[in-house]
């Protein structure tokens, strides 16, 4: 009889317990969660300032480089498509991997391309690393709630963190504004880019030693799903472009229209019939969160545009140095920080859909009192005021937007939860103003038609045009909340109520 060998039961307890630790793959929390928290800030701050911070820059580097009206809008869509519309891809790409690696991965891309672009010595060059920019950013950007959600425990620890995180997405583009015309002013457009490099390196050394891994998953890369996303929405947002500058009529904007219908709808049969699919169909499945997909893609579609035209206004009619103009955006910044500082006891006091819909309700009073700015109206409080209650209502509603969005997703759809919310807020950008650019030309042409006309009436006339049309981005957005989100999470917290009563 072959001899054998038996472990004592406490070797194989132990034994088992690192099987099952391996299995589990739980990441451990991490012993230092504030530091976490801030290089996931961090990342996310400078992740979102990039979509606004060259915005106050756009004049000069327009003179710099040489570009046309039109594609002078593609030195922020570029940025913004390649983030949003590969942003499912990285998430993926996070689950498989690491995302903790590919939240790295994507820094080192976005530092060096930020290099790149501060480099630039020609518009194809300046695009070029804009739209590499955005693919870094669409590594490392799903990594960060994913993270985030792994650091922090469930409840008022977790809810405190989330709406530090949405206090960033929501002010990170007015944050941009002002930087970015601070550095214009007393430096150079290209230190918009520049400023990226030094944090990015601190980030990508400090990462790996402080953020927990998260388990890997066996999987494959939808790069079908990711390509048709993307040229789908980059040709959407060019035939509205075009069709500011030669015309709806015009053969290569009806064209675009037609190539992005098509490769949207090769998207959509993508993901049904792929085995991994970038966007999981599940994800749709709750009604409440699919409505904060959408609110955040309108609501970030009424705000970002408006950044990109209330520059115009501020330089163009009053007259606004770079550095001027970003300091104007600075009380929409305050107000939108001070306002999410207190979406926590909001929330517990209010619940989390009465927040979204107020904070929706008064970010449309703030840009309609906007939308009646004139050549002659006063900053303060003409413009000022206004922009203190956008700000404070689109703080108020992103943190909700943030939460739904992320709530009742199993760890395994993390990272597509994450990169879901990144890219309807990317997407939202790049929609927004590829629309609201059409507006802007059809009312500059409308008001140079009338006697008396000068370039500063034209310009205060088509932009308060454009904020018109924000207002009616809100406007959707609030629909969203009052029409699909509302009634379940109504019914949701009447049911948690009456089980902790009956307790």
């Amino acid at each position: 009889m072959p001899a054998t060998f038996t472990r004592p039961a406490a070797a194989r307890r132990l034994s088992g317990t690192r099987l099952r630790l391996r299995r589990a793959g739980a990441p451990r929390r991490p012993s230092h969660p504030q530091i976490v928290l801030g290089i996931i800030l961090t990342c996310q701050l400078m992740l979102i300032l990039d979509v606004s911070i060259i915005i106050t820059s756009l004049p000069r580097i327009h003179r710099a480089l040489g570009f046309s009206p039109t594609g002078l809008s593609w030195v922020q869509n570029a940025y913004a498509l390649t983030f949003g519309g590969l942003l499912l891809l990285g998430a993926r790409a996070g689950d498989i991997l690491g995302r903790r690696r590919m939240f790295v991965a994507g820094l080192t891309v976005f530092t060096a391309a930020s290099l790149a672009g501060g480099l630039a010595q020609s518009p194809g060059w300046l695009l070029g690393a804009r739209a590499v920019q955005g693919l870094g950013a669409a590594v490392a950007a799903p990594s960060t709630l994913a993270l985030l959600s792994i650091t922090f425990r469930e409840g008022r620890e977790r809810t405190r963190a989330v709406a530090s995180y949405s206090a960033v997405s929501a002010a990170g583009g007015s944050i941009g504004l002002v930087v970015g015309g601070m550095l214009t002013s007393w430096a150079s457009w290209r230190w918009g880019l520049f400023i990226n490099v030094p944090i990015g390196i601190v980030l990508v050394t400090l990462a790996p030693r402080f953020l927990p891994e998260s388990e890997r998953h066996d999987g494959r890369f939808d790069l079908t799903g990711a390509i048709t996303s993307t040229l789908g929405m980059t040709a959407i947002v060019y035939g509205f472009v075009r069709a500011a500058s030669d015309g709806w009529g015009d053969l290569g904007t009806v064209a675009s229209f037609a190539a992005g219908v098509l490769l949207l709808a090769a998207f959509v049969l993508t993901e049904r019939r792929a085995e991994q699919p970038i966007t999981p169909l599940r994800m749709f499945a709750s009604r409440e969160r699919s409505g904060a997909y959408v609110g955040r893609l309108l609501l970030v579609a009424g705000n970002f545009s408006s950044f990109f035209f209330l520059t115009q206004y501020f330089q163009g009619v009053r007259g606004f140095s770079a550095v001027q103009t970003g300091i104007a955006f600075l009380p929409m910044t305050l107000a939108m920080f001070a306002s999410v500082r207190i979406v926590p006891r909001l929330t517990a006091r209010f619940g989390t859909a009465p927040l979204l819909i107020g904070g929706l309700t008064v970010a449309l009073a703030g840009m309609l009192w906007l939308t009646r700015i004139t050549e002659d109206s006063s900053y303060v409080p003409g413009v000022a005021v206004a922009m203190v209650v956008f700000g404070a209502g689109t703080g108020i509603a992103m943190a909700p937007l943030t939460s739904v969005g992320m709530a009742g997703v199993p760890a395994r759809d993390a990272g597509a939860g994450s990169g879901l919310l990144n890219a309807a807020q990317q997407v939202g950008a790049a929609l927004g103003l590829g629309i609201l650019v059409t507006v802007f030309a059809s009312s500059s042409r409308s008001a140079a038609q009338h006697a008396g006309a000068t370039p500063r009436s034209e310009l205060a006339h088509a932009v308060a045009s454009t904020l018109v049309g924000s207002a009616g981005f809100l406007v959707a957005a609030l629909a969203v909340a009052v029409v699909i989100m509302w009634p379940r999470m109504a019914a949701a917290r009447a049911t948690a109520a009456a089980a902790e009563r009956a307790s």
